[in-house]
Formats: structure tokens, sequence, C-alpha cells
């Protein structure tokens, strides 16, 4: 007799892509891009176990770092469990705009988001210590215009006081996406937490447990609010160390 069991196809999972947008000018060498480097490389792991036992998405992850100009360090999604972070350094200007565009390119279905079994919206981790270089506004305007990147959650980490904030206000569309790291633990701890939330929430189907998913908050608004509840909590505590 035949096992009930024999003829269960395993689903195919979608796929959530985590991209870093990395700014790595001149002004980030030494103990910033140190930090920045070691921190992500840290928190692989546990994306990679958050992903592995995710039965709603398998987790990818893109790296995009622009100075003199822009440049994709993975040439398509890698998946978690089998990425390892190439250490990124430090020089040059800040292109902000062209990273914006060479982000836009690739938030198409013709290109990173080409996933047959589908693709949830992609989280986007900006960190920047600068002010851009280059005529930006136009480029992320364009951004703007991409529909994966309006409904992607997004973040973005101002290193340091020098960072311009309005601009990656401007990137996430909303001042309290922005958070400020004044010295290298605080960088540490808020690279680990905004990769693993942004990770959990994002990879996960924006109807579990929702009544009325049309209802429901979007998965930016969930980001924040757990973002709010570290923030509040004191988990990104400052001391007397600064960059």
């Amino acid at each position: 007799m035949a096992n009930i069991y024999d003829d269960v196809v395993e689903v195919a999972r979608r796929t959530m892509v985590l991209f870093f947008v990395v700014d790595t000018s001149g002004s980030m060498e030494g103990s910033k891009i140190g930090t920045l480097n070691q921190a992500i490389e840290d928190v692989i792991p546990e994306i990679s176990e958050i992903s592995q036992s995710n039965a709603d998405a398998q987790i990818k992850i893109a790296v995009l770092a622009f100075s003199n100009s822009a440049k994709w360090i993975t040439p398509k999604p890698v998946p978690a469990e089998d990425f390892s972070w190439d250490y990124l350094n430090a020089s040059g200007l800040t292109a902000f705009g062209d990273a914006c565009s060479c982000l836009n390119e690739k938030l198409s279905r013709n290109a990173f988001m080409s996933e047959i079994t589908g693709s949830f919206a992609p989280a986007i981790f900006l960190l920047s210590d600068g002010e851009p270089t280059d005529e930006y506004i136009d480029c992320l305007d364009d951004l703007w215009k991409n529909n994966w990147f309006r409904k992607a959650i997004k973040v973005a980490v101002a290193i340091g006081e020098d960072a311009n904030k309005e601009v990656l206000a401007d990137f996430t569309g909303d001042p309290d996406a922005v958070l400020t790291a004044h010295n290298p633990e605080v960088l540490r701890k808020m690279i680990r937490f905004l990769s693993v939330t942004s990770s959990q929430i994002g990879s996960k189907s924006s109807s579990v447990g929702k009544a009325n998913p049309d209802a429901a908050p979007s998965k930016q608004d969930d980001f924040i609010e757990q973002v709010q509840i570290a923030s509040n909590s004191g988990d990104f505590a400052e001391d007397e160390v600064l960059w």
C-alpha cells in the first residue's frame, strides 16, 4: 500500500533580498569601515539561520558599494547560507546618485527580482557618513518611482555627525528610519539589530496573522515600530567614545 505522503511536493519558497548599500568614500577609512565590515560579517550567520528556518521565503543578500562611482559587489543576490562578506576598503568621493541609479536598475523583474517563485519586497539598508558629491536628486526621484523600492523596508544609519541625515531621510521616506551611530559599539549594535529585524519582517508574508491584510500596517510600519521600541529601551545608548 502506498504511503499517503509519497506524492507530497515541497512548496517552493519565495525570495526576499536584503540589500546592503555601503558608503566606501575616503571619510569612511579607518575604524568606520573596519567596524562596518566586522559587524556585517558577524551578523550573516544569524540572517542565514532566519532564512533556513523560514517557511515563507529564502533570504538572499546583495551588496552595493559607492565611492567615486557605485559598484555591485555581488553580481546577483546570493543565498544567505552561501554568502560570505568581502571586506570593503574606503577611498574617494561619495557618488550617492550613482548608487541610486544602480539600485533602481536592479530592482526589476529583469534583474535582481526575477525569481520564478516570486519575490517579497526587499529590505534596503543604507550606511553612510557623509554628503553626496554628485548630482543625486534626479536619480533619487527616479528610484522613488520604482514600485519595488516604494514597497521595500528602508533604513539608513548615519555614521557620525557629518552624515547628511536629510538626504538619508529622503532615501528612506521617513526620518524615523534614520539612526545615528556616534561610535563603533553603537554601529555594531545597529547593524546587527537592523539587519536581523528587517530580515525577519521582510521575509514573512504580510498577511500572516492579519484578519484583514489590506488594513494591516505595512512591513515598513512594523519595522519602524520595532526600531522605536529598541531606541526607547536604550538598546542604542551612546557612551563617551566617539569617532
